[in-house]
């Protein structure tokens, strides 16, 4: 609640979580990491999220970079590398894929070598204490027009500055303060991806599969504790008026369907044993924005059911009613989903 209180980063949490090698949980035993699974990782920041919401999203943003790093590790595409130093040195990796999409923001300048990196990349989660930065940019090649390209670039490079500038009604704890980026410098070979800006490429498929489940964890177990405050608080009233029953209804049918859609979204990734194709890659869009929904009318009938003691910054209730705002925020937002997948079955590629 400190955090909360004092928009200050998760700092003390995330020692502990690198003291019980969580950083490196996902990565294989092989290359020094713990071996869990994709689908039990789900689950610790689903419980995570029902305690410190903050702390759990952070650390989901982490763990959706090493998940794609590991299922391209498994179709021997690289990427052991990264594993095995996550693994060595519990490094913090972050990601700045929310604010870059098909367009990405910021520019490459070619030099000897490379590129010159020009870039803000806002709402990066647990910037303050990242290591490396998995990021895009934009190249304009002279014959093949406005490109993306994407890269990591390591925090202790020159030229990168996280600005303090987190400042937020919910989720004050994330550390997702901007990037700045001035005349990084990229190698040639740091550039793992080249895609035509503005279209979609088969790399969302797999990203967004995985990492969407760890992500709604997170909302899904923010909704239970919500859940929970608020039917604990209505039990204590012995005469409950006439709408209690009926508010108690619709919190438990919104979290049955928030708990059931994110289970499916965890059962369509898999444990990473998926082939990444356009439809999953829209179910999964589809699953999050309903869980996402979901989660939000969860905690609006907790505050219903509470009334006007959850409007109190004591009250639990009014935190988590803040951070769970924030889920209408991860890629997609709800009306450019609802936009992305309706031009997906005009053009005659989803479900008949």
């Amino acid at each position: 609640e400190g955090y909360d209180r004092d928009d200050r980063f998760v700092a003390e949490n995330y020692e502990r979580l690198k003291a019980e090698r969580i950083f490196s949980a996902l990565c294989p035993q092989e290359l020094g990491g713990g071996g869990v699974s994709h689908s039990d990782l789900c689950e610790f920041l689903r419980i995570l999220g029902s305690y410190c919401p903050s702390t759990a999203l952070a650390l989901s943003m982490h763990q959706h970079l090493i998940s794609a790093t590991l299922w391209k590790y498994r179709h021997g595409q690289g990427g052991e590398a990264v594993l095995k130093k996550v693994a060595a040195g519990q490094l913090v990796l972050v990601s700045t894929g929310a604010r870059d999409w098909l367009e990405s923001n910021g520019t490459l300048e070619p030099v000897e070598g490379g590129f010159l990196l020009n870039a803000r990349k806002a709402f990066a989660s647990q910037s303050v204490v990242g290591d490396v930065m998995v990021t895009s940019a934009r190249y304009d090649d002279p014959e093949q027009g406005a490109q993306v390209f994407h890269f990591s670039v390591p925090f202790a490079a020159e030229g990168v500055t996280v600005l303090d500038d987190w400042y937020t009604m919910g989720m004050r704890g994330t550390g997702s303060c901007t990037i700045q980026l001035q005349n990084v410098f990229v190698p040639e070979d740091a550039i793992v991806l080249r895609r035509p800006q503005g279209a979609y490429h088969q790399v969302w498929n797999l990203v967004l599969t995985v990492a969407m489940p760890l992500i709604m964890a997170v909302y899904v177990g923010a909704a239970e504790q919500a859940a929970e405050l608020a039917i604990a608080q209505a039990r204590k009233n012995e005469d409950p008026a006439p709408h209690v029953p009926y508010l108690l209804g619709e919190l438990h049918n919104s979290l049955t369907t928030a708990r059931v859609v994110w289970r499916n979204m965890v059962a369509l990734a898999n444990d990473l044993e998926v082939k990444p194709t356009d439809q999953l890659g829209q179910d999964i869009l589809t699953h999050k924005t309903i869980v996402a929904d979901a989660c939000r009318q969860t905690v609006d009938r907790a505050i219903d059911l509470v009334g006007g003691q959850s409007f109190l910054r004591k009250s639990k209730l009014e935190r988590f009613y803040r951070d769970l705002q924030a889920s209408r925020f991860h890629p997609l937002p709800a009306p450019e989903q609802k936009v992305f997948s309706g031009n997906y079955l005009l053009a005659g590629l989803g479900a008949k």
